[in-house]
């Protein structure tokens, strides 16, 4: 079954955006933001209008968001599609991995908007360093995205700088202080409100304290007047957190001390093994325990491990039953 409709599986032959290459370090790999494959179709789409969309029924919907990150998307839906086809429900988020340097897709995001979904966009700023992105000098390169963004009148969620509280990208703890990822996500912020970037959901997103449990989360919050979702990156491994308490629990707990914006697993799977079956329950049970939990981006791609659900029938099939829940799911409207 084919859950996008034939219109829009014509449409999706096309490129999307960027490509989506890896995993978090500790429970995972690094993502290359750069934009390979095919080169994209030409839109359809001649007229840019001006920002129409409200993405304010987004922020905390009645039911939960069904996510993926799958190889070859969002540069093309034919992916999202076999995905779907093999879960059983259409995803409502494709999520994507764009270096700082590169253009936002402007077709990209409506394509993954007529297929029902939004984009999420891990914007990656390997250079120059957030000292510089702060002081001004990437202004240019700021505003033209905002304004790409603005003129694709689509929802769209973005994360600056995931990760930030680990060691294993550039923006992390070796090389940049919390105050100067405030101050970069701040001025980042407050331009994308300046060109009129109303369409943006922001998701501040630190990977699970656990490997890291002496670096403190609060310093490297913007504030609730510049994030709308806590974005939080959790896999589980082989030998990791066997729980969805234990995985989340701790992140979770601490970013409760300094603010109520709810909580996106935006990066999560779980190691082939013999526990996957019973981490994919832990998953869909925390979500649904959780009000203040949105949903989750299942990460569906090789990268130092075989995150893939189809690497393991019999989880597979225990995914496939669970996602069939009416609670899971929806599709984000066009406007």
């Amino acid at each position: 079954m084919n859950l996008f409709p034939v219109s829009l599986r014509r449409a999706a032959a096309g490129a999307l955006l960027v490509c989506l290459t890896g995993t978090g370090c500790v429970s995972g790999a690094t993502h290359s933001g750069s934009n390979r494959g095919a080169a994209p179709e030409s839109s359809a789409v001649s007229e840019v209008p001006e920002v129409t969309y409200d993405t304010t029924d987004l922020l905390k919907p009645d039911k939960k968001y069904f996510g993926v990150a799958v190889d070859g998307a969002p540069d093309s839906l034919t992916p999202v599609g076999k995905y779907a086809d093999l879960v059983g429900k259409q995803p409502n988020v494709v999520a994507s991995y764009s270096a700082w340097g590169n253009d936002f897709n402007i077709d990209g995001a409506r394509r993954v908007l007529g297929a029902g979904a939004m984009l999420y966009v891990s914007w990656e700023p390997f250079k120059p360093s957030l000292a510089k992105i702060a002081d001004g000098s990437q202004d240019e390169y700021i505003r033209r995205y905002a304004s790409e963004v603005r003129k694709g009148n689509a929802p769209v969620a973005i994360s600056f700088g995931h990760e930030m509280n680990g060691h294993w990208y550039p923006w992390g703890t070796k090389n940049a202080t919390p105050a100067q990822f405030v101050k970069a996500w701040r001025h980042i912020h407050d331009i994308f409100q300046d060109e009129g970037a109303t369409n943006v959901i922001w998701v501040w997103s630190p990977n699970v304290v656990n490997p890291v449990p002496d670096v403190a989360l609060k310093p490297y919050w913007p504030g609730d007047a510049y994030v709308d979702w806590v974005g939080v990156v959790g896999y589980w491994t082989a030998t990791g957190a066997s729980t969805f308490d234990t995985l989340y629990g701790p992140t979770t707990s601490q970013v409760r001390k300094f603010t109520k914006k709810p909580f996106f697993l935006s990066e999560t799977a779980s190691e082939p093994g013999q526990r996957r079956r019973a981490d994919i329950r832990s998953l869909f049970e925390g979500i649904e325990a959780h009000d203040d939990v949105l949903g989750f981006v299942w990460f569906n791609i090789t990268k130092r491990a075989d995150w893939r659900l189809q690497a393991s029938p019999l989880a597979l099939a225990e995914f496939k039953r669970l996602a069939a829940d009416d609670r899971i799911g929806f599709e984000v409207p066009r406007q």
